[in-house]
């Protein structure tokens, strides 16, 4: 019999799924799968990935692409029922509202319900295959889960509530055979932290608070979700690792 520690991130034979997968933290952490021999479906909110092409720095090679609009409470059920059972999944969605949208009701209501509501949907509509499959599950949260955004109430706290929900899905799915951690990254330039990143000044001005003096990579987030995935951690559970290059340690 085959030891897996032996080939710990080898997932060929395994089928993943990451939702908000189409770009950003979710398609370096797709693109990461996918190289290692797994079956990757990834969601996005566009009709097609030709869409994505067109409009974003995103890598579809090797994918398959499904759309998935979780403002649709149903929306995650239909693609469970379509796409059946996986071995992973991992939840990548997300949006942030700026300009002070958050503190009002339908900018706290969409962050929310992008954020938070549909983490518990899609939680929800894998579980039992994920029980067939003695699967994991990953939720990409975020270092605001753990100190206040000055202008994005409704961010902060969705966040902080994806990371409380990988506790507790944690310990009512373990006797399921059924791990949930999750991932807090901090500055990564992606299409949401554009209003930062693609600004010189700003961009100074966070980095100085990193003491590594860097922002990460999606590369570097997929490379903690592969562990998450993996044998590696199979006595992990209800666990979020926080990869912020030192931003939140003072």
């Amino acid at each position: 019999m085959t030891n897996p520690l032996d080939t710990p991130l080898d997932f060929t034979g395994k089928r993943v799924l990451v939702t908000g997968g189409s770009s950003g933290i979710g398609n370096g952490i797709a693109q990461a799968f996918a190289a290692r021999g797994a079956e990757v479906i990834v969601t996005g909110t566009r009709p097609d990935e030709g869409d994505y092409l067109e409009a974003e720095d995103s890598d579809f090679t090797g994918l398959t692409y499904r759309q998935l609009d979780v403002t649709d409470r149903e929306a995650a059920g239909a693609l469970s029922e379509a796409i059946g059972a996986m071995d992973v999944v991992i939840q990548s969605q997300g949006i942030v509202r700026y300009g002070q949208k958050e503190f009002t009701r339908e900018g706290w209501d969409q962050v929310i319900g992008v954020n938070l509501n549909s983490v518990m949907d899609v939680a929800r509509a894998f579980y039992e295959g994920m029980k067939e499959r003695g699967g994991t599950m990953i939720v990409v949260s975020s270092v605001a889960a753990f100190q206040a955004v000055i202008g994005q109430p409704a961010y902060a706290a969705s966040k902080a509530g994806a990371a409380s929900l990988v506790k507790s899905l944690a310990e009512a799915w373990a006797r399921d055979g059924i791990r949930v951690n999750g991932i807090a990254p901090g500055l990564v330039p992606t299409k949401m932290t554009s209003i930062m990143t693609e600004h010189p000044e700003r961009l100074e001005m966070m980095v100085k608070a990193i003491p590594m003096r860097r922002p990460g990579t999606p590369e570097e987030m997929a490379g903690a979700a592969l562990f998450l995935a993996s044998s590696l951690s199979s006595y992990m559970t209800g666990q979020t690792l926080v990869i912020d290059g030192g931003l939140t340690l003072s």
